[in-house]
């Protein structure tokens, strides 16, 4: 799994886990779980991963959508 994108943007995850998983790219949210432990202050961002044989449709599908900037550098 390689991390494409890391956000405090809880809309953007949503949108991110929605655009890739309707183009049947399996997405991992990793950190979802933290605002447990910090109170949902942002201090934990959350990453969005996709495999390894995924990530280069998976960047061009953010980056169609306009996206391109959360996009992770490689």
């Amino acid at each position: 799994m390689v991390e494409i994108v890391r956000t405090n943007d809880l809309v953007l995850v949503g949108f991110l886990q929605s655009l890739l998983e309707n183009a049947n790219i399996p997405v991992l949210v990793a950190d979802a779980h933290m605002n447990a432990l910090e109170g949902m202050i942002g201090v934990f961002p959350r990453r969005i991963l996709v495999p390894d044989d995924h990530l280069a449709q998976a960047r061009r599908l953010i980056a169609d959508a306009g996206l391109e900037g959360e996009l992770r550098h490689a």
